[in-house]
């Protein structure tokens, strides 16, 4: 009997690890958790459904959980089945910014969920994609300006809650009845943005990493225009898009850093006079704090790196009514000096090859040969003369025929013979 119960209750727990693993998709980092006061008990706990839905709820009967745990919390009517994400201190701060101000008496947590919660709420869950299927076709032949881009059950199967996106109002009173007709359930209907039915369905970015309002992000930010000013980014409508052909939320990630640099930066509408000329602001690079001005308001002339520093001091020289011969300082080149990266590898040449046959050809082997052929031209001085060259044919001859050799063994003969007088 103890071996059933036990095997039930491992049944449950992995079912449980289970379904947290299909349906992590925003998470929420606890960074009060190493603080000692917050780990004093709190019976607020948050709670995640799926995609982007969270709730609050409080655990009255005092159930010991944890961050990963599903649980069955009530709901009008029945009850849901949802994922803990945050439990301590946390939760009263999260509270603020994201519930709403009409809920004052919060619901109640009624149990871990149990094999048999999970088991339906799955069977629920297998029929959303045929509902919303349905729901757009009804939706269609009642001429309703409207897009249902996502349906979510509820735990116990017993409410529907479809997702909607829309330009203008929408009177859907006669499309509630008759989804009500046709699906036997409560029906609710939430209206979205492009933003947050990106966020639900998910997908890859241009960066080639997912959708950061489908991976990580609790909430969504307004983007401006002005953030891509700030950071000197083409106005390019299709480049700062995303899949939601809304503005990318990744240019706020970077946007704080920029302000703060172009604190310290001169102004872009201040002139510097010299003797010679009036330069106005063309190009800055912030992090380097490098300012590029121009002789021209229109058109890059004359261009001159300056840094920050040297920016500054100009600007304070010009109030004074002082013009300096030039931007740059005395130590500093007129133009702007290159960086000379030396090639440590040895890889960026497309003739490396190439240049070491040229090397062996022209090195030690044609040296050598101009030796050989030196030599062999003094050698035949030597035995003509006249400078006469010999021809080939006739060398040849009379190096390799037997009457040749013959003649020379007698010399050599005669030459080793003593000689006597007769």
């Amino acid at each position: 009997m103890d071996n059933s119960i036990n095997e039930n209750i491992e049944k449950s727990e992995f079912d449980a690890r289970e379904y947290r693993r299909k349906e992590t998709k925003l998470e929420v980092y606890d960074w009060l958790k190493d603080l000692p006061e917050a780990q004093q008990e709190n019976d607020l706990v948050e709670v995640r459904f799926k995609n982007t839905r969270k709730g609050y709820y409080r655990n009255t009967t005092n159930i010991k959980l944890e961050v990963g745990d599903i649980v069955a919390v009530e709901a009008s009517p029945g009850h849901d089945i949802g994922e803990v994400t945050l439990i301590g201190h946390l939760v009263p701060l999260q509270m603020r910014k994201h519930a709403p101000k009409h809920e004052v008496e919060l619901k109640r947590v009624y149990r871990k969920a149990k094999p048999n919660d999970i088991e339906k709420y799955e069977e629920a869950k297998a029929r959303e994609h045929s509902t919303m299927i349905r729901a757009r076709k009804i939706a269609e032949d009642l001429g309703l300006n409207m897009k249902i881009g996502d349906v979510e059950y509820q735990g116990d199967g017993n409410k529907a809650i479809f997702y909607y996106i829309a330009d203008d109002r929408v009177d859907f009173r006669q499309l509630i009845k008759v989804l009500a007709d046709a699906f036997k359930v409560r029906i609710e209907m939430k209206q979205i943005g492009v933003r947050q039915e990106a966020g639900r369905i998910g997908g890859i970015g241009p960066c080639g990493r997912e959708l950061c309002c489908a991976g990580w992000m609790t909430n969504f930010v307004s983007v401006a225009t002005s953030a891509a000013r700030y950071q000197d980014i083409s106005l390019n409508p299709q480049k700062l898009a995303g899949q939601c052909a809304k503005l990318k939320c990744c240019l706020n990630f970077e946007v704080d850093a920029y302000v703060e640099a172009r604190k310290k930066m001169p102004s872009k509408e201040i002139e510097l006079e010299t003797k010679d000329n009036t330069y106005y602001f063309f190009k800055a690079d912030i992090f380097a704090r490098q300012i590029t001005y121009s002789t021209d308001k229109a058109i890059p002339a004359n261009l001159v790196t300056i840094d920050a520093g040297r920016a500054f001091e100009i600007i304070a020289l010009n109030r004074r009514g002082i013009k300096p011969d030039r931007l740059e300082r005395d130590d500093q080149q007129r133009e702007p000096t290159k960086k000379e990266y030396q090639d440590v590898v040895g890889q960026d040449s497309l003739t490396r090859f190439d240049n070491k046959k040229r090397k062996k050809k022209g090195g030690n082997g044609n040296s050598n040969n101009n030796r050989n052929t030196a030599n062999n031209r003094e050698r035949r001085k030597n035995n003509n003369p006249n400078n006469e060259a010999p021809n080939n044919n006739q060398q040849r001859k009379r190096r390799f025929t037997p009457s040749n050799q013959n003649n020379n063994e007698g010399k050599k003969n005669n030459e080793n013979k003593p000689h006597t007088e007769e």
